[in-house]
């Protein structure tokens, strides 16, 4: 019994830890969670995607000061869509 629960919270932390961050729908503190996205860049993201949500990870690179570095760093940790 004290098996299957230590299995059972070990799983659930585990996928709250690696769990992917939806840009569309993601606060903006779990967007600032992300590597090198501050502030200013988060509220830029979620300003964008009120007007038209994201539909590919790829679609960031239109946000002023977020580039190719920014993706490859944050690109597992990351998703829209049906990629959540």
């Amino acid at each position: 019994m004290k098996k299957l629960l230590f299995l059972m919270i070990f799983i659930f932390i585990t996928s709250v830890l690696f769990a992917k961050i939806n840009i569309n729908t993601a606060t903006k503190e779990e967007l600032m969670s992300l590597k090198g996205l501050g502030e200013k860049k988060a509220e830029a993201i979620i300003e964008r995607r009120e007007k038209k949500p994201f539909d590919s990870i790829e679609e960031l690179l239109e946000i002023k000061g977020i580039g190719k570095r920014f993706l490859e760093k944050n690109k597992d940790n990351i998703c829209v869509g049906s990629d959540c």
